[in-house]
């Protein structure tokens, strides 16, 4: 189990309620969640009905080809799970401005946690 990054993934579901998103098929130009996950993965993953929205980290089951919410991180329900109505919605990969390292302004990068580093650093184990 990975925490999957990509580009150009996008689906549709028509899951309605709080719940498991039900993936239903890559948007056209884009690739499915399963082209790039496999079971048990995580994902940063944002969706939208062009109204409300979402964002988060959301893990992936194969069997069904779904997507349950781990952690919100944000949304347009105040922080909170949003609960859809009917429709169809667009959900795809994402990387959250919360989980960003970034360079500010004065060059500086600021690690708010640990840092794990699988090699050397200027040379240095």
């Amino acid at each position: 189990m990975a925490l999957i990054v990509a580009d150009r993934v996008k689906e549709v579901t028509t899951t309605t309620g709080t719940g498991t998103y039900t993936l239903g098929g890559a948007v056209d130009g884009f690739q499915a969640f399963s082209a790039v996950t496999s079971d048990g993965d995580t994902a940063y993953y944002a969706i939208t009905d062009d109204t409300d929205w979402e964002v988060g980290l959301g893990t992936y089951a194969s069997a069904g080809g779904t997507l349950t919410r781990t952690t919100i991180f944000s949304s347009s329900n105040s922080g909170s799970a949003v609960n859809w109505g009917a429709g169809t919605k667009n959900i795809f990969l994402t990387y959250p401005a919360e989980k960003a390292v970034y360079e500010d302004a004065s060059g500086n990068v600021d690690v708010p946690n640990n840092l794990t580093v699988g090699g050397t650093v200027d040379g240095v184990d």
